[in-house]
C-alpha cells in the first residue's frame, strides 16, 4: 500500500436546483484514520461520499485528498477507491478476474495483474478462492472480493458506501470487524458511509454525524455515545431518555442537578452556572427498585422479557422513562411503584 492521504472539505456546498443538499461542510481526515459519516436518510452523507469520489461536484468549495485540490477532477483522476453497496461484481468472472479488473484497466501488465489480484484476495482471506464466481460465494465473501478489488489499486482512500447492508445481522458483526482488522493491519485511510449506529461505533476511530446537510457533532465513538452535544445525538447514537432537570451547583468537573428530590452528579461538561438544563439517559443507565416513596419515584406501565434483559417503561413525573434491566431474574410486573436512581455512567447534561 502507498501512503495513505488525508481528506479536507473546505467550506464545500453542493445545490441540486433550488435545493441545498451540503450547507458549507468542513471537515478533515486525518492519514490512517478510518472516520464514519453516520445519519439518517437525507442527511447528506451519500452525497459527500459521491463528492469526494469525484461521482458529483461541489456547488461551492474545495475538496483536497492528500494535499491535492480535486475538487473539480473527474472521479477517474482521484487517487481513490470505492467499495459499492451492491459489491458490483461482474457476475461472469471470476474472484481473480473481478480483483483485477481495475487493475488491467489502469494499463498494468496481465502477469503482474494476476499476482498482484491473488495478493489482494490473500490479504482478505479469500487465498484459493480466486476461480469461484460471485454466485458460489457467500455474501461476505463477495464483499471482501470488492474490498480486495478497490485495495489492489493502492488508492490513498478507501471509500464505502453501506458495504454491509446487503448482510445479514450475524454476517455483519463478523464482517465489519474484518474490515476494522485489515484497515488497522495496513493503515489506509478510509471513509465509511452508513446508517447503522452499532457499526460506526464498532469500526471507526472518529464519527461524523450529519443531519440535514451539516455536522451535527464529530468525535470519538466513546465521547458521541457518552457526552451527546443535542437530543438528536442522545436519541440517534443508541436510545435516550432527555429529560428537563435543575442544575443546583457546580463543583469542579461536576455538575450537581435535581430531579424531584433527587440530588444526583454528573459530568459538567459546558454548563457554566446553575439554571434549567437538559439531561440524555441511556437506558441502562437507570436502575429501578420496588418502592412507594422515593426521591424520584414513577410506576411501570409496562414490562417484557428479552432473554438477556428486561425492557420498562415507566412513568414519572419528569415523563416516561425506556429502561433496560439485565436483571432477568427479579422481573418487576406493570403498576409496581419503583424508585428511580443513575448509574454513575451513561448520564450527560446536553449542550445544545
Amino acid at each position: 500500500m502507498k501512503t495513505p492521504g488525508s481528506v479536507v472539505f473546505q467550506n464545500v456546498k453542493k445545490s441540486f436546483g433550488s435545493f441545498t443538499a451540503i450547507h458549507d461542510l468542513s471537515i478533515t481526515i486525518e492519514p490512517g484514520t478510518l472516520v464514519t459519516l453516520l445519519g439518517p436518510s437525507g442527511c447528506g452523507k451519500t452525497t459527500t461520499l459521491r463528492m469526494l469520489a469525484g461521482l458529483e461536484h461541489p456547488s461551492a468549495g474545495r475538496i483536497l485528498i492528500g494535499g491535492k485540490d480535486v475538487t473539480m477532477l473527474p472521479a477517474n483522476e482521484r487517487d481513490v477507491s470505492m467499495v459499492f453497496q451492491s459489491y458490483a461484481l461482474f457476475p461472469h468472472m471470476t474472484a481473480l478476474q473481478n480483483v483485477a479488473y481495475g487493475l488491467g484497466s489502469s494499463g498494468v501488465k496481465p502477469n503482474e495483474a494476476r499476482e498482484r489480484a491473488e495478493e489482494g484476495l490473500a490479504l482478505v482471506g479469500l487465498a484459493g478462492m480466486g476461480d469461484r464466481i460471485p454466485a458460489e460465494l457467500s455474501g461476505g465473501q463477495q464483499q471482501r472480493v470488492a474490498v480486495a478489488r478497490a485495495l489492489v489499486l493502492e488508492p490513498q482512500v478507501l471509500l464505502l458506501d453501506e458495504p454491509l447492508s446487503n448482510l445479514d445481522a450475524r454476517l455483519r458483526r463478523r464482517v465489519r470487524t474484518e474490515i476494522r482488522d485489515l484497515q488497522q493491519r495496513l493503515g489506509f485511510t478510509a471513509v465509511y458511509v452508513t446508517h447503522d449506529q452499532d457499526e460506526a461505533l464498532a469500526v471507526s476511530d472518529r464519527i461524523i454525524v450529519m443531519k440535514d446537510g451539516r455536522v451535527e457533532q464529530e468525535g470519538a465513538p466513546r465521547t458521541l455515545y457518552e457526552a451527546p452535544a443535542s437530543s438528536f445525538i442522545a436519541d440517534f447514537m443508541g436510545e435516550a431518555n432527555v429529560m428537563s432537570c435543575d442544575v443546583i451547583g457546580i463543583e469542579g468537573d461536576d455538575a450537581l442537578i435535581r430531579l424531584g428530590a433527587l440530588t444526583q452528579r454528573v459530568p459538567r461538561r459546558d454548563v457554566a452556572q446553575p439554571g434549567e438544563a437538559r439531561l440524555a439517559v441511556r437506558p441502562n443507565a437507570i436502575i429501578l427498585e420496588p418502592a412507594d416513596d422515593a426521591p424520584f419515584g414513577g410506576v411501570i406501565t409496562h414490562a417484557a422479557y428479552l432473554g438477556g434483559h428486561v425492557e420498562y417503561e415507566v412513568e414519572t413525573s419528569g415523563g416516561s422513562l425506556f429502561v433496560v434491566d439485565p436483571a432477568v431474574d427479579r422481573m418487576l410486573p406493570a403498576s409496581t411503584p419503583v424508585s428511580v436512581a443513575f448509574r454513575s455512567r451513561g448520564i450527560a447534561i446536553i449542550t445544545r
